[in-house]
């Protein structure tokens, strides 16, 4: 059994192009079942012995063991998917997953701003000076910035933290507005290289889930803040890249880091959480909330459901339509304070 989650793991990168993240998952959730099919001295075991009572009572254990609905299902999508391959490929008659039934998951309605309030956050950052970006408590950790003496963009002689802030400030417009402008994954957006913008046409070639690529295109006040932040990224790349040559892996990245480097989808999210605390308001906004809004202010101005999904790269429609609950809320909450009889 080990041997043949080992091939299947294999055909998940090599023939589905699955993400690492995916495979990852499916890889530690295999295992776990197979840890709990053959405990300490005790053999697993064979495929064929594998019914749908055991797996029922493996999802019992989960459950006992205090694991979230959310995790258990995902754990027997895991153990269905690896089923069925098995199936494919002759081992097995019949998927024995496929008569476990999955624990039922409340419906989360992804909690969206409103058009306004989303138009405010970003105008406040076209607005803010080099001082501005520096306030309330936000640390250099936070900031991405190393200490002041370590900095050393080319052209500049001396640096304060304001000054650097600053220039940071550039790429941080430029990074949030394009995630709303073009309801960017996170993980796209860090993964963006130059080749894939076409800014006369101002359109993105996007590699979603699985390198699936996708045509996005974005805005005028994307284009704007990007233009502001070219110079910048010039300034950065030459740093890790002081030769003529300009190769590496982090040559082509359109965000890079202070040292040069391409950002990682963890700094966006610190970056996110940081200007929400500048403009002082009290939102659980992350980079996947843009994507939301992006979403729902389309279907709000009257966009196609279809294409939107064309957008977002969502596989199945009934992804996207999560957004048509949130479009109905927000219209819910305009009746209840508006309407004298609400």
């Amino acid at each position: 059994m080990k041997e043949v989650i080992a091939k299947y793991l294999e055909y998940l990168q090599s023939v589905k192009n699955s993400s690492l993240h995916t495979i990852l998952n499916y890889r530690r959730d295999l295992e776990q079942f197979l840890a709990y099919l053959s405990p300490p001295g005790t053999r697993a075991p064979e495929l064929t012995g594998v019914t749908h009572t055991i797996i029922r009572e493996f999802v019992a254990h989960l459950h006992d063991h205090g694991l979230a609905k959310s995790s258990i299902a995902r754990k027997l999508a895991a153990l269905r998917s690896f089923f069925k391959y098995c199936v494919r490929e002759g081992r097995l008659k019949e998927n024995p997953a496929r008569l476990v039934p999955t624990p039922k998951l409340p419906k989360r309605i992804p909690s969206v701003l409103s058009a306004e309030e989303m138009n405010d956050f970003l105008n406040q950052l076209g607005g803010m000076g080099p001082a501005a970006s520096g306030l309330r408590g936000t640390s250099k950790k936070d900031l991405l910035l190393p200490p002041a003496s370590a900095v050393n963009l080319p052209g500049r002689k001396s640096h304060s933290a304001p000054a650097e802030e600053g220039l940071l400030l550039r790429r941080d417009r430029a990074l949030l507005e394009l995630l709303y402008a073009a309801g960017l994954r996170v993980s796209e957006l860090t993964g963006l290289n130059l080749a894939d913008m076409e800014q006369k046409e101002r359109i993105l070639r996007v590699r979603g889930k699985g390198s699936k690529e996708r045509i996005v295109p974005y805005g005028a006040k994307a284009q704007e803040a990007l233009e502001k932040y070219w110079p910048l990224r010039e300034q950065l790349r030459e740093q890790t890249y002081p030769t003529s040559s300009r190769q590496g892996p982090h040559a082509e990245a359109v965000f890079l880091n202070y040292s040069g480097r391409r950002l990682t989808q963890r700094s966006v999210g610190r970056i996110v959480k940081k200007y929400v605390r500048i403009a002082n308001v009290n939102w659980d906004l992350h980079p996947h909330s843009m994507r939301h809004a992006f979403a729902t202010h389309l279907l709000a101005d009257g966009a196609d459901l279809r294409a939107i999904q064309e957008l977002l790269g969502h596989q199945s429609l009934s992804t996207t339509q999560k957004y048509t609950h949130a479009s109905i809320r927000q219209l819910m909450d305009i009746y209840d304070k508006a309407h004298p009889h609400a």
